[in-house]
């Protein structure tokens, strides 16, 4: 048999093509746009992914008999919202996890609630990224819109839903709406009380490798695929990701050097950072886990390479950096806000640190460096509540540059584990596909027959010593620039 997973990202859709030995058949990736109507604000119209989406299915399969298609399962980027009518039309442009526009609804969400009492019911602090103050956003600015509202739901569940007809969201993604009691997997009471919406808005919630219904006939007619093909239910891209790392035993650590970066730690039992500043969601394995997110990871280096410097050849523009560890040009990678552990979409991006010797090597540098010293202070907080972490998994698109492999490791001060398939959320989509279909008794046994780490960076003492004193650095950069972030934002 075969299975399809959907990694519905912020720039593309990623499907992968695997049979049931886990071998990849082939991928396809579909492009779709992205629009930034204000500063800070961030879009996209669901229908693009839809489109994109059924184009890309028909090209993954177009290489091997459809009639052996089992499954289609998901990893989808977090906390966007989607909201539709009685008619099953999208009401307006999905509002996306990296938009930062609902600083005020999460300042009465934390504040005139209370934190406290929000992260009783959800077991996180609000986030400008998340789901529910989007949802304020819209009761207050477009009441016209919220008034119309029928159905709730994320991106991937959007794509879920026209193949299967079936209104479902699964815990992992749920867990990012701070609509969700993680603790006991259902939807809050006092939260949907607390928004305006009915439970009946809300999505039916499934484990992420449960069955939530079978392909539509229009729909697998339309696509070229049996009718028998099963709709698993998925998760967000992070744990999806962490699916296709094998990130699932009790302290284990991925890091995802994608558009956002992460760092992501399986725990068999729930639990909560008592300041809120990692993110605490139900895993895809039906356990948990301890999420730090920033905002602009590979995404950093995107910008760096296409926009400023002019290239493509991001491998070209990092050959000749051969020392690491004594630069002396800082990055503040802050192009989108932040949240983990800041909190700011004031927080905007920056070099620190250039003189009349600054190379273009140094800020290459720079940026790989600003984007890890980020995420090592996700990685600083789960260390002060007792998470000792050795090594990590490194999944995404930076996580393909032996480079910033190399400073990942010596930042961090840990080994840096590469696998077999760096796939991430699109491979575990097609693993939980596959488990959802029989093919595998478990995640955790799909994970161990089809995941194996091929080759492990260590650091060097003498390296990691030198970025120690620098992350330090880092460190006092950013409580500097707020009262300036401040006065840019106001005068935007």
């Amino acid at each position: 048999m075969y299975y399809i997973g959907v990694d519905l990202g912020t720039s593309s859709v990623k499907l992968l093509l695997m049979d049931e030995k886990g071998d990849i058949k082939n991928i396809v990736s579909k492009e779709y746009p992205l629009f930034f109507p204000k500063t800070g604000w961030s879009e996209q119209k669901p229908e693009d992914w839809w489109t994109q989406t059924k184009a890309g299915i028909k090209e993954l399969i177009s290489v091997i008999d459809a009639s052996r298609v089992g499954g289609i399962s998901f990893g989808g980027q977090m906390h966007g919202l989607v909201i539709l009518d009685s008619e099953d039309k999208v009401l307006r442009p999905a509002i996306l996890w990296n938009d930062g526009r609902t600083q005020a609804e999460c300042d009465y969400l934390n504040k005139e609630i209370g934190r406290e009492k929000i992260s009783e019911y959800t077991a996180n602090m609000a986030l400008t990224g998340f789901t529910a103050p989007k949802l304020l956003w819209v009761k207050k600015n477009e009441p016209e819109v919220f008034a119309k509202i029928e159905k709730i739901m994320l991106p991937k569940d959007y794509i879920a839903y026209l193949l299967s007809g079936v209104h479902c969201t699964d815990v992992s993604d749920a867990s990012g709406m701070l609509l969700f009691d993680v603790k006991n997997k259902c939807w809050s009471k006092e939260m949907m009380d607390i928004v305006g919406v009915k439970e009946s808005q809300l999505a039916k919630i499934f484990e992420s490798y449960e069955v939530v219904g079978t392909i539509l006939p229009e729909v697998a007619k339309e696509l070229g695929l049996p009718e028998t093909v099963k709709i698993i239910a998925g998760a967000g891209d992070n744990a999806a990701g962490a699916v296709g790392t094998g990130t699932l035993e009790h302290g284990m650590c991925s890091v995802s050097l994608g558009t956002s970066g992460t760092v992501f730690i399986a725990t068999d039992e729930f639990a909560v950072d008592d300041a809120n500043a990692m993110h605490s969601f139900a895993h895809a394995n039906g356990k948990f886990h301890f999420l730090g997110c920033m905002l602009s990871a590979a995404s950093s280096n995107k910008w760096w390479m296409d926009d400023i410097v002019g290239t493509k050849d991001y491998a070209a523009e990092q050959k000749d950096i051969t020392e690491i560890g004594k630069n002396h040009v800082y990055y503040l990678p802050y192009l989108m806000g932040e949240r983990t552990p800041h909190n700011n979409p004031n927080a905007r991006g920056c070099f620190v640190g250039l003189s009349m010797d600054t190379r273009r090597e140094d800020m290459t540098l720079a940026v790989m460096e600003g984007v890890t010293y980020a995420l090592r202070d996700a990685l600083e907080i789960a260390r002060s509540f007792g998470v000792e972490i050795t090594r990590i998994r490194a999944i995404g698109g930076g996580a393909k540059s032996p480079l910033w492999c190399k400073v990942l490791a010596n930042i961090m001060n840990v080994k840096v584990d590469r696998i077999n398939c760096e796939e991430g959320p699109g491979y575990g989509a097609a693993i939980l596909a596959a488990v959802g279909c029989g093919e595998y008794a478990s995640v955790e046994e799909a994970a161990g027959k089809l995941i194996r780490v091929v080759d492990t960076i260590e650091q060097d003492s003498a390296i990691v010593a030198e970025y120690e004193k620098r992350y330090q650095v880092f460190r006092s950069i950013y409580p500097a620039l707020v009262p300036v972030y401040d006065q840019i934002v106001a005068n935007e």
